[in-house]
């Protein structure tokens, strides 16, 4: 089967290796693998999830993500997960910069990395400010 990087695709969460999971790509015997480093939520044997073509590789395997590749598609699912958590925590997160990378990903599956990037899109767009103590939506 042939795929195309960026393609979005249906995965079933195979067994976890050293590196990452292994995954089956849209119920086929076609083998991918998600990387441990880009994994930002619980992951089970036999689920299933939506994920995306990263990188079909020379000797012929394939790299997966379950997020959407590209700064547009990531960054625009991002400041929607911040803006909808802010909105169900009454206006106000407690998280910043500096906070610690395993706190951001547990309140908002994804890395610190992910959020400073959003956190500065939805600041540019004036949707919240930053304090010391955390991000405000405004209203």
């Amino acid at each position: 089967m042939d795929f195309e990087i960026g393609e979005q695709v249906e995965l079933i969460i195979g067994r976890p290796t050293d590196l990452g999971y292994h995954v089956y790509i849209n119920e086929d015997q076609v083998d991918g693998l998600i990387y441990h480093n880009e994994i930002f939520q619980p992951l089970e044997l036999g689920q299933k999830i939506i994920g995306y073509i990263k990188n079909i590789r020379e000797d012929g395997k394939i790299d997966v993500s379950l997020q959407p590749q590209g700064f547009e598609n990531v960054i625009d699912k991002n400041t929607a997960i911040i803006l909808e958590r802010l909105k169900a925590k009454q206006g106000y997160l407690k998280l910043t910069d500096k906070s610690q990378p395993e706190y951001i990903q547990q309140e908002l599956n994804m890395s610190k990395k992910a959020f400073k990037s959003a956190v500065g899109q939805l600041y540019k767009q004036k949707k919240i400010t930053i304090d010391d103590d955390g991000i405000h939506l405004v209203k």
